[in-house]
């Protein structure tokens, strides 16, 4: 067979500017027309349209630059080198685990592919709430699609594996309906590893995207670089200041790097963009900075089956069912969407609780284990504000995200669903993911199990992939951060391109509703700069 091209390393070869770590230290003073801070799902849209526009584009990211080549289906290299904090990130009181990339491509280079619009539900809720008129179906539409056609996002025609075929089984034999996931791939191997960095160049990431792209177009990108703070004039950015890292995201040796720039996008994902605003003291008269920060809580159901499901092979997401999204008003009791997550060992035996002989025996049925998430729609009830973020002494950022009883409702409502879906798939026994729950024989066991479990912090494992909100847009200044243009309300030259928009969760994996959005408004700031009309390729 012959070997795999790397879109990256011959970039490299044909002479992008690439700076930080391997690359060589970056000049101490850099200018151009707009600097991006990361390179996710907003950062990497908006570097391809302004790049298109003609500006000079600096790129910062604070993780390495890995490709293809790096990536070899380890957990135990990807977790270090593509996640922030090692894939172990937390809330304040560690109740939540939150997985987030931290590498160039961002999430979009570690996740898992799913790809949803934001649910007309959802947009209601923000014109209604927030005044965010603009955003109806018919008017995103567009946006959705251009972003559909660049990144090759379309409906997972291959047959799903059979972690995800259990969820289809399970739900149809209730009366439950399932649809498939649409995924961002071109020629996928249907490999599974998509958490681990694709091998292949299959998935339509930021990394093999619009980063190339922006590249190619003569931007310059800073790897392995903090973007520690903005300098501040009244109503202005004045410069921003960045320090080298090393790969591991611990501070390396050499002085900060300044950089200058007409005007600035702030795309670290939503905990790392409200974290660098508050480091830099930003106009917040009305204290909304960092608040209203959301995570679509994740609670699991681990059940083992007769026959072998191996949930590692195969396409990891590519079935779902948002029938708990509609069985109650979408301002009401918290609602769930379900998924079948993929299975990494590292992963799994870190997530189910138990230890000594109680572990091994769970690890033995490892390829026999099938597992549903269930990701709860946080923020459209006043019970339900989110987290905020804040900054510890060194200035990292923390969530502190309260499971009240609100949430924990859902989740025991969650837990139900999934354990009766798993049976009715023909599970010989469920395991709700709770460090006092048992395994269960029978769906009627489970029930009266899953009812009398105490849902507390801790008790119950909650994890996260999909942090929203931070730095809300809203069309009054006292409820939002950004304007719905994304350019800050007090700050005219500062902009905010990524999940931490959001004033609520989205109900849905957060990725294509970023690159919507994010190409809306990162067309409209090109068109301000450079008077030009650019559009994804």
């Amino acid at each position: 067979m012959s070997k795999l091209a790397d879109p990256i390393r011959e970039g490299l070869s044909r002479g992008w500017k690439v700076f930080g770590g391997p690359h060589g230290a970056p000049p101490a003073e850099m200018r151009c027309d707009v600097a991006v801070i990361g390179t996710g799902a907003g950062g990497g849209i908006t570097a391809e349209l302004l790049t298109r526009a003609g500006l000079d584009v600096v790129l910062i990211e604070e993780g390495p630059l890995k490709s293809s080549t790096d990536f070899h289906q380890r957990e135990s290299e990807a977790y270090p080198s593509l996640y922030q904090e090692s894939a172990t990130r937390k809330t304040a009181d560690k109740a939540i685990s939150i997985l987030q990339g931290r590498c160039v491509g961002g999430s979009t280079t570690v996740n898992w592919t799913s790809s949803f619009r934001t649910p007309s539900a959802t947009l209601a809720y923000w014109r209604r709430h927030f005044g965010l008129n603009e955003l109806t179906d018919d008017a995103m539409a567009p946006w959705f699609a251009q972003a559909e056609r660049r990144l090759n996002i379309d409906a997972w025609l291959t047959a799903p594996n059979e972690n995800n075929d259990l969820l289809r089984r399970g739900a149809e034999k209730l009366g439950i309906p399932a649809a498939v996931i649409h995924r961002n791939v071109k020629g996928c191997w249907n490999l599974g590893s998509c958490g681990m960095g694709c091998p292949t160049n299959a998935k339509q990431s930021m990394l093999v995207t619009t980063i190339p792209a922006a590249l190619d177009k003569g931007a310059r990108l800073l790897t392995q670089t903090r973007a520690r703070e903005l300098e501040l004039t009244p109503g202005k950015v004045r410069a921003l200041i960045c320090e080298a890292v090393r790969a591991d995201g611990t501070a390396a040796p050499g002085a900060p790097i300044r950089i200058v720039a007409k005007h600035y996008v702030v795309a670290g994902g939503a905990i790392n963009s409200p974290a660098l605003l508050k480091r830099s003291s930003m106009p917040d008269p009305h204290g909304v900075l960092g608040t209203r920060t959301f995570l679509h809580p994740v609670v699991l159901s681990a059940a083992t089956f007769a026959h072998t499901i191996e949930g590692w092979n195969g396409a990891p997401q590519s079935v779902y069912t948002d029938h708990f999204l509609g069985t109650q008003p979408i301002d009401g009791p918290i609602g769930y969407k379900l998924e079948a997550p993929p299975l990494y060992p590292l992963i799994f035996a870190s997530t189910l609780p138990g230890y000594g002989q109680r572990q091994a025996d769970t690890l033995k049925r490892f390829p026999n284990t099938h597992t549903l998430i269930a990701l709860m729609r946080d923020g459209f009830h006043e019970q339900s504000p989110g987290g905020t973020v804040k900054l510890r002494g060194d200035g990292s950022p923390v969530l502190d995200y309260p499971l009240n009883g609100f949430v924990m409702d859902g989740a025991r409502r969650a837990l139900l669903s999934m354990a009766e879906i798993q049976f009715a798939a023909g599970a010989q026994a469920v395991a709700p993911v709770h460090e006092l729950a048992g395994e269960y024989a029978s769906w009627a066991q489970a029930r009266e199990a899953i009812l009398a479990l105490p849902l507390e912090p801790l008790l119950t494992r909650v994890f996260s992939a999909h942090v929203m909100g931070g730095c809300g847009m809203a069309a009054q200044e006292r409820q939002g951060v950004m304007r719905p243009d994304g350019v800050h309300w007090q700050v005219d030259n500062l902009s905010v391109h990524d999940g931490s928009l959001f004033p609520t969760s989205i109900g849905a994996n957060p990725q294509l509703s970023i690159y919507g959005l994010v190409a809306k408004l990162a067309m409209q700031l090109a068109k301000r700069l450079s008077g030009r009309d650019v559009a994804l390729a």
